[in-house]
């Protein structure tokens, strides 16, 4: 595949992450595909935010889990942004979209709509949990899974991404090593790092010889287009 650039949240470190307004920034900007976070509200909406609770990012506090729709469309996810769900960042932008589950139940949620929208061409599931990806490939045979890791990584990486059939993996840009990265190229497996964000971490990220990167800003798009 050719370079991929991952819009991380969005583009976060520029806007309110995972908010409409920093997903169109990221396509607006030329990300080529956006990263998102799901998790399940109480009444089963599959709503965009990356951690359990809505302290960090909103003005309320509580566990996701525990709020109605309507009761986290009350929040301001920063600079008057909602907290908006799956079905409407679809809808607000055309570019792919990687989605990251949290957990076998939001798996089955997002099998569904992903069929019922026809989204399998679109939409990259993503997840640290190997369940997770297991789930949602025994919901929807044909979805295109990403195997994403943080801990010491070896060839161990190589097997859990094939377990689940998953071609790419996102790995943490400080854990990954020019041998597992090749190993991963051996066994036809595509490797993109998080998170990318300086000079610096590019110039890793091609010396590793990786085939995307996810990033925060939108200046590592520019830098790969030009070269820099």
């Amino acid at each position: 595949m050719s370079f991929l650039t991952v819009g991380h949240r969005g583009v976060m470190g520029v806007e309110p992450e995972n908010t409409l307004r920093s997903f169109v920034r990221a396509e607006r900007e030329g990300l080529d595909q956006i990263e998102l976070d799901l998790h399940l509200s109480k009444d089963g909406a599959l709503v965009v935010m990356h951690d359990q609770k809505v302290d960090r990012t909103t003005g309320g506090r509580g566990v996701i889990a525990d709020m109605t729709l309507d009761e986290l469309r009350e929040l301001d996810a920063g600079l008057g942004e909602r907290v908006p769900v799956f079905e409407e960042v679809v809808d607000a932008v055309g570019k792919p979209i990687q989605a990251e589950i949290k957990d076998v139940a939001a798996a089955r949620v997002l099998a569904g709509v992903l069929r019922e929208r026809g989204l399998l061409d679109r939409v990259d599931v993503l997840s640290f949990h190997d369940e997770a990806l297991r789930e949602i490939r025994e919901c929807l045979p044909g979805v295109r899974t990403v195997l994403v890791a943080e801990g010491p990584m070896g060839s161990e990486i190589v097997t859990r991404a094939e377990a689940v059939g998953a071609r790419l993996v996102s790995l943490s840009l400080r854990r990954i090593s020019l041998a597992l990265v090749q190993e991963c190229h051996r066994a036809g497996i595509s490797v993109i790092a998080w998170t990318v964000n300086t000079p610096a971490d590019l110039a890793l990220v091609r010396a590793l010889g990786l085939d995307g990167a996810v990033t925060d800003v939108p200046d590592i798009k520019r830098a790969v287009e030009s070269g820099n």
